[in-house]
C-alpha cells in the first residue's frame, strides 16, 4: 500500500448523488388553479342574486291568509300606496289570529299576513277575556305596574273571580288551592291550564316567556292569578331563587325597585306570593316596606306557609294589607297517595275552621290528583274557591264593608 492511498480522503472516488427536483411547471400549475378558483368565486358573488350570502336557511309552509287592503279608489286609501311601499289599511283579523308584516329585503315591499288561531272553533279568545284594566296600571322605568284606580278600585277586587255558593249550603267549607311555578316549563304549564278547574288559583313565576299571554289565557280559563316574588332564603346564595331576588342586605329602596321589576313582568294578578324567602320574611326591616308597597298597590299577599318564622301575619295589620296564608303544601311528598292524603287533611281543616288554603307545584302527579279531587269536592259539601275569597281583609276594609251593607 502506497502513502497516497493512506493519505487520500475516503469516498473521493464515488460518483456524486443526483438530487430530485420537481419541474418548475407543477407549482406554477397549482398557483394557476387557485387563482382561477378565486376569480370564479368573486365573479359568482358579483353576478348571482343571493341575499342570504350563502347562509343556511329553512323554508316552512304555513296556512296564511292575505289580508287585502282598501282599493285605491276607496276612502282613506291613497292611490299611490303601493308605489310608496306604504302598507294598505287591513281588514279586521279573525278573533285569536295574529297579523305579521312581511318586508321584501330587496324591494322593500310590505305585505300583511294573518296567521289563523290554533284554538278550536268556539273557544274563548284569551286576549278578549284577559284584558288588563288600564285604570289599574301606571308606567314606570321597568314597565306597567299595578295600582289603585282613581275611583278606589283595587286589582285584588277587579281581577277577582268569585264563585257561586253551593245551592242550599251558603256556609259550605271553602278550600283554596294555589298551584305555583307556572310559566317555566311549557308542558307543565299547558297541563295546569288544560286540566285544572277555574277556581284553582295559578301563581306565575316572573322568569318565563310570553307571561302576558299566559296570564291572559289563565284568566280566560276562569283562574285568578298571582305573581310569585323571589325572596332570600337562609342558605342564600347557595340556594338562589333567581334574578331580582329581594334581599335583607339591600336598602328598602333597592328592594322596592326590584319588586317593581318583578311586578312589571305581566298584569292582571290579584296579588303576590313569596317564592322561598325564609330569611327575608323573618326580617322586619326588609319585609315591612315591601308589604306596605303591596298594600299601597291594592294587592293581596299570600304567604306560602313554608316558614314558621314568617312575620307577615304580624305586619299585615299595620300595613293595611289583605293577607292569606297557606295551611299546607299538598305535594311535599310527590306521590299520588300522599297528595290524596294531604287533600284529605285540607278537607278536615276546612270543616273545622270554615276555610283552608293549600299550595302545590306543577308536578304532573299534583295536577292530576288535584283535578280528580276537584271533580267530587262539591258532592262532599266543599266549595273550591279562588284565593281572594279566603284572604283576610284589613280591619279598615272590613268596617267599610259592614257599613255599606247596613
Amino acid at each position: 500500500m502506497v502513502a497516497d492511498d493512506l493519505s487520500a480522503p475516503l469516498g473521493q472516488d464515488r460518483p456524486p448523488r443526483r438530487r430530485l427536483t420537481l419541474p418548475l411547471i407543477i407549482p406554477q400549475a397549482v398557483i394557476g388553479i387557485l387563482g382561477l378558483f378565486v376569480v370564479i368565486l368573486a365573479g359568482w358573488a358579483m353576478i348571482v342574486d343571493e341575499p342570504f350570502g350563502g347562509e343556511p336557511y329553512a323554508v316552512a309552509t304555513a296556512d296564511f291568509a292575505v289580508v287585502r287592503g282598501a282599493k285605491p279608489d276607496e276612502p282613506g286609501a291613497p292611490p299611490t300606496a303601493q308605489a310608496a311601499n306604504v302598507p294598505p289599511a287591513t281588514a279586521a283579523a279573525p278573533p285569536g289570529s295574529k297579523t305579521v308584516t312581511i318586508i321584501d329585503g330587496t324591494s322593500g315591499k310590505r305585505e300583511e299576513i294573518v296567521i289563523p288561531s290554533s284554538a278550536p272553533p268556539g273557544s274563548p279568545d284569551p286576549k278578549a277575556a284577559g284584558n288588563v284594566d288600564q285604570r289599574l296600571t301606571e308606567s314606570s322605568r321597568h314597565g306597567p305596574l299595578p295600582k289603585v284606580a282613581a275611583d278606589g278600585a283595587r286589582p285584588a277586587d277587579v281581577y277577582a273571580r268569585p264563585v257561586k255558593a253551593i245551592p242550599g249550603k251558603p256556609n259550605a267549607p271553602r278550600i283554596a288551592i294555589v298551584v305555583g311555578g307556572l310559566g317555566i316549563g311549557g308542558t307543565a304549564t299547558a297541563d295546569a291550564l288544560g286540566k285544572l278547574p277555574g277556581p284553582v288559583t295559578l301563581a306565575l313565576a316572573p322568569y318565563g316567556g310570553n307571561l302576558a299571554e299566559l296570564a291572559a289565557r289563565a284568566r280566560a280559563g276562569g283562574h285568578e292569578i298571582l305573581l310569585q316574588v323571589p325572596m332570600e332564603p337562609f342558605d342564600y346564595p347557595d340556594n338562589d331563587p333567581g334574578p331580582q331576588t329581594l334581599l335583607t342586605s339591600l336598602e328598602a329602596s333597592q328592594n322596592i325597585d326590584r319588586l317593581h321589576w318583578l311586578m312589571s313582568r305581566f298584569q292582571g294578578y290579584v296579588g303576590i306570593a313569596n317564592y322561598m324567602g325564609a330569611r327575608f320574611t323573618s326580617f322586619e326591616p326588609a319585609l315591612a316596606p315591601v308589604l306596605r308597597e303591596v298594600s299601597k298597590r291594592g294587592l293581596i299577599y299570600l304567604d306560602d306557609g313554608s316558614s314558621q318564622r314568617s312575620l307577615v301575619s304580624q305586619i299585615a295589620g299595620a300595613t293595611n294589607l289583605t293577607f292569606g296564608r297557606s295551611d299546607a303544601v299538598i305535594d311535599s311528598v310527590p306521590t299520588a297517595s300522599d297528595v290524596d292524603r294531604a287533600l284529605g287533611r285540607l278537607e278536615t281543616l276546612a270543616r273545622e275552621r270554615g276555610t283552608a288554603v293549600g299550595m302545590a307545584s306543577t308536578l304532573p302527579v299534583s295536577i292530576e290528583r288535584i283535578a280528580n279531587w276537584a271533580k267530587t269536592a262539591e258532592s262532599r259539601g266543599l266549595l273550591l274557591v279562588p284565593v281572594s275569597m279566603v284572604a283576610k281583609r284589613p280591619a279598615s276594609e272590613t268596617r267599610k264593608t259592614t257599613e255599606n251593607t247596613r
